[in-house]
């Protein structure tokens, strides 16, 4: 009950005074359906049609006086316009209302998909870090669908319950004894159909279940699809993508099996009260005969919206489970919520005169744990020179970097710019100033040129041939097939890796950046390429800050300093001569391996 309060809320926060409007049409529509059929026999009655006592049939007097006042006017024609204008008069009202419930229902997933996508643009690094991207695409995709289709049944119930109650209303006018006894009955078949919402419930959350594993699993699947071809892994993929569909079918079906089994007893049990309603009237109640084919008229309308009342509820209740995914993961993003409004503004980058210093940092991705990823770093990484960051893999490399950039910050010690600490007012300035190229490179599916004027729309063909040219790019580019305009495909997958690291690499530098970070940026190109791109280092040494991660050690020997890493600890730090010649190091150990490889 907590769920659908809060959800009701949640919508009428979206909805507004449309959601209002919405109710009152419902009123409208539901009363002009049922005033349609109340006054239909009464009339026919009137201009002899039907033999009927219509004081029977309308127990309200003055409404039945002017009926009777009526019956010099009336006539068939007249009757049936009447019955036509009713009608056609709920249609349109009922056309209109169905349109302002999608609008309401699509407003509502719209605004709910907004809000979602933003909370995770806005939450910091290190959320990302302990979860799976594939969640964040389930619940913004099946779970989100699900949830507007839960709000079109919500939408439904209303419309439902508002039509019972107005029915009702004129069932009591008939007769108030029968009109009770169908109500004990409808009230006494939901307390016994109520396990029914409850199985709903689990059903739903199985579902919510089952699609975040299929979800996550074809995500990777297919990040991985080459290993799959190549390692002859297709079978096994094969099975559990059948586990998982076979699981997801029979969830689908149990669901149906529970809807179908409520709308049965519904029938059946409509079928069983009527016989028991005509059986009672005439033995017991002594309703008249007029009165009880009013009655059974209106029954055969409701009992029907019994039945849509109790399978809306299923749908509704099965849907929470992915109701609750979307909050819960807003939830989670908002605790972790590093940028705001007012950090949007942030444009301007700094310019770093001195350098970056890192006072006895240290960081734990988890307070629980005991083992530091990074522990007691202290080093210097001056303004315009090149530093390298050399170590085995799990050294700490990647979060020291993550540190200087922003990205995560420090559980203990500090980080100074140029002398002052870096506060959270700095992080996004910070950020505007760092290129980031990643060892992975990321490219969208698009072509180079909007690849590249992702980070400056406003770049010139000038500039991009420039960034393309700096980066060993712009031979092979020119002989693509539509040269900077070719589509590149996802991830850039019509490029060879060594192709995609290029690319990266020059819009890196389109952005003009004061701080260059290279992750492990050279390791797919080939020694001629890996030459030219040094070559461009070199010439950037003196105009802006470059931070290194390396493995191949050749490619650092014009570095400034280089500072090796073990076990989330700096155990070396110095110039590449230096520290080569340092038997017991581990960066001569490095190198050891890696002539040995050559």
């Amino acid at each position: 009950m907590g769920n659908m309060l809060y959800y009701i809320r949640k919508l009428y926060l979206v909805a507004g005074y449309k959601l209002i409007i919405n109710f009152i049409s419902m009123i409208i529509v539901s009363f002009i359906d049922g005033i349609g059929i109340y006054l239909l026999l009464p009339m026919l009655s009137i201009i002899g049609i039907l033999k009927m006592d219509i004081h029977n049939m309308i127990p309200i007097p003055w409404l039945s006086k002017i009926m009777m006042s009526l019956s010099g006017v009336l006539n068939l024609p007249s009757v049936l316009a009447f019955y036509i204008f009713v009608v056609i008069l709920q249609a349109l009202l009922q056309r209109n209302q169905t349109i302002l419930s999608m609008k309401i229902q699509q407003g509502f997933i719209r605004k709910l998909r907004w809000d979602t996508y933003r909370s995770l643009i806005e939450a910091n690094w290190i959320f990302f870090v302990k979860k799976r991207r594939a969640e964040f695409s389930h619940i913004l995709t099946t779970e989100l669908a699900r949830v507007g289709q839960g709000t079109n049944f919500v939408l439904q119930l209303a419309a439902s319950v508002i039509f019972t109650f107005i029915q009702i209303g004129f069932a009591f006018l008939l007769s108030a004894k029968l009109t009770v006894l169908i109500l004990i009955c409808g009230l006494a078949i939901f307390v016994f159909m109520r396990k029914n919402v409850k199985r709903a419930k689990t059903l739903g959350d199985r579902s919510s279940e089952l699609s975040q594993v299929y979800f996550n699993g074809i995500t990777e699947h297919f990040n991985g699809i080459k290993d799959i071809k190549s390692n002859r892994l297709e079978k096994s993929h094969l099975d559990w993508f059948q586990s998982v569909c076979n699981q997801i079918q029979s969830n689908a079906v149990n669901f149906v099996k529970l809807n179908s089994k409520t709308q049965f007893f519904h029938k059946i049990s409509a079928a069983v009260l009527v016989a028991l309603f005509i059986f009672l009237s005439f033995e017991i109640l002594g309703v008249s005969a007029e009165q009880l084919m009013l009655i059974i008229i209106i029954f055969s309308r409701l009992w029907p919206r019994f039945t849509s009342i109790q399978s809306s509820v299923e749908y509704i209740v099965s849907m929470f489970s992915a109701f609750q995914a979307v909050t819960n993961l807003q939830n989670q993003c908002k605790a972790a919520r590093e940028l705001t409004a007012q950090n949007y503004k942030f444009t301007e980058s700094l310019i770093i005169e001195d350098g970056i210093r890192c006072n006895q940092v240290s960081f734990r991705y988890n307070e629980d744990e005991k083992v530091y990823a990074l522990k007691d770093i202290n080093l210097f990484i001056p303004a315009r020179g090149m530093t390298a960051i050399v170590g085995k893999s799990g050294a700490g490399k990647s979060t020291l970097i993550d540190i200087l950039m922003g990205l995560i910050q420090a559980e203990q010690g500090e980080i100074l710019i140029d002398n002052d600490p870096l506060t959270s007012e700095m992080l996004f300035p910070l950020r505007s100033s760092i290129s980031y190229v990643a060892q992975d490179p990321f490219l969208f599916h698009a072509s180079i040129r909007e690849n590249l004027m992702m980070v400056d729309p406003s770049a010139s063909d000038e500039q991009l041939w420039e960034a393309l040219a700096f980066s060993a790019s712009d031979d092979f580019v020119r002989r693509l097939p539509q040269g900077i305009d070719t589509i590149i495909g996802d991830r850039g997958v019509r490029l060879s890796g060594g192709e995609r690291q290029r690319i990266v690499l020059a819009r890196a530098i389109l952005r003009k950046p004061s701080i260059l970070v290279l992750d492990e940026a050279t390791s797919a190109l080939d020694s001629e390429n890996e030459k030219k791109i040094q070559e461009a280092i070199e010439h950037m040494k003196g105009k802006l800050t470059i931070i290194v991660i390396a493995h191949r050690l050749s490619t650092i020997r014009s570095a400034d300093q280089v500072i090796v890493m073990e076990h989330g600890q700096v155990t070396q730090q110095g110039s590449y001569q230096k520290l080569s010649q340092e038997s017991k190091g581990l960066f001569s150990k490095l190198l050891g391996y890696q002539a040995e490889v050559s």
